[in-house]
């Protein structure tokens, strides 16, 4: 079988429907970014249409590449923040146009080729203590099942004296759908229902209907791509040698750096990829995946392309190979043609997937010592600020700042690793002279 030659199911202990199923879940958590980043990078006068095309492109070329050279169930995408940089803070706030900004993406691929050939960016997430790397399954789940619910609607951001409230769960029928959606896919849970997470989303999109969440296609489902020729290979070569482009340059290197090697932490964890000597299977080829679709998307228009922390999604119900990958690759296909069909799924149906998904990644917590505070507390702050702070990178920061600084002032420093200690001098310099 061909299939079983390329992504080695058996050895896996998967099958082709399984894997299409975690595909399919996949795509379903992370179609969203199909139009909220070129809402958001439309902020940069960038025209909605032809990001809209380049988003799906590159995450098509992404994640066709992660299937067939990593074999990992990993989705890719234009990363969430990362475009939010990109747009509101190189373009908005310090004034420069969308094309410098690209040409810092494209730098930044480059430069993340070679870390990755030479095994550095592996070096990093072996440099991780035990506690951290088990801390960051965690962080990342409270971080998933929060994006869960402020998509939906249950919790909302409120102002300076309470910074996050419950939403209005009386008036509001997205959060009351996504409740409904939470409870129903719960159960079909406990039930061991095959592909509960998938035929939750489904089945809340269909009860949306009745309730007005879930809105009719208007027009016809099928609509051609619209060209990417305004923003393709549109590069700013006289500014690379500009301090403001080293600054913009190392922040976009640095956020992305710790943000993919968390997610593919905590994405290999949920799925028992790592192996006894606590290395990650292929974890090379991630890397250099990651690094190359970001080379390219800058070429196409696109802000920095990153391992989606969704994967989690199709890894909880079964994906372990990159026929997943393909299979969300596959999707987002379709999706050139048939957006208008895909977005009609709310972001109240798949809420409720996030946010159990972010559940099935707490279990790691199990295993870390509690009792002794110089390793649960460096912990607890991962888990905590990572969903606080949205970001993977932020909660990353401080656990490994505190690691360091604990086990010195206790006089455990024996337990330190050089290159841990490198790390959080790094992460400390971030945020002395970048912030």
């Amino acid at each position: 079988m061909i299939l079983e030659k390329m992504f080695h199911l058996q050895k896996r202990n998967t099958s082709v429907k399984q894997e299409m199923i975690a595909g399919l879940t996949t795509f379903m958590t992370m179609a969203y970014i199909i139009v909220v980043n070129p809402a958001i990078m439309g902020a940069t006068g960038m025209p909605f249409e032809a990001v809209m095309t380049t988003t799906i492109l590159v995450s098509i070329f992404a994640t066709t590449l992660m299937a067939f050279l990593a074999n990992m169930p990993l989705a890719l995408a234009p990363g969430m923040g990362l475009n939010a940089f990109f747009a509101f803070t190189v373009v908005a706030k310090m004034g420069y146009s969308w094309q410098f900004a690209l040409t810092a993406v494209f730098l930044e691929g480059i430069i993340f080729i070679f870390l990755s050939l030479f095994r550095i960016r592996e070096a990093i997430i072996e440099s991780l203590p035990l506690t951290i790397r088990k801390a960051i399954s965690v962080g990342i789940g409270l971080f998933i099942a929060f994006i869960g619910l402020t998509n939906a609607q249950i919790i909302t951001v409120g102002n300076e004296s309470v910074p996050l409230f419950l939403g209005d769960l009386i008036h509001n029928h997205g959060a009351q759908l996504a409740l409904i959606g939470l409870i129903l896919t719960g159960a079909l849970m406990t039930l061991q229902v095959k592909g509960a997470i998938l035929i939750g989303i489904v089945l809340t999109t269909i009860i949306g209907i009745p309730m007005g969440v879930t809105s009719p296609i208007s027009g016809s489902p099928v609509s051609m791509p619209a060209s990417i020729a305004p923003i393709f290979f549109q590069f700013e070569w006289h500014r690379i040698f500009s301090w403001d482009m080293a600054v913009i340059l190392f922040t976009m290197l640095f956020v992305d750096l710790f943000d993919t090697a968390g997610t593919v932490m905590g994405v290999a964890m949920k799925g028992k990829f790592i192996q006894k000597d606590g290395t990650i299977p292929n974890v090379k080829e991630i890397f250099l995946t990651d690094a190359i679709a970001t080379t390219v998307g800058a070429m196409f228009g696109s802000s920095t392309v990153t391992t989606f922390v969704e994967s989690s999604a199709g890894v909880s119900v079964g994906g372990r190979t990159g026929l997943t990958a393909l299979t969300v690759a596959g999707l987002f296909t379709i999706s050139l043609f048939l957006s208008p069909l895909l977005m009609i799924v709310p972001a109240a149906a798949t809420s409720p997937a996030l946010i159990l998904v972010g559940l099935l990644m707490l279990s790691p917590i199990l295993e870390i010592d509690l009792h002794d505070f110089s390793e649960a507390l460096p912990a607890f702050l991962v888990m905590l600020i990572m969903p606080l702070s949205y970001s993977i990178s932020d909660g990353l920061a401080f656990g490994i700042i505190s690691f360091v600084l604990i086990k010195l002032l206790t006089k455990n420093h024996k337990q330190l690793k050089l290159a841990t200690v490198l790390l959080a001098l790094l992460f400390l310099a971030r945020y002395i002279f970048l912030t």
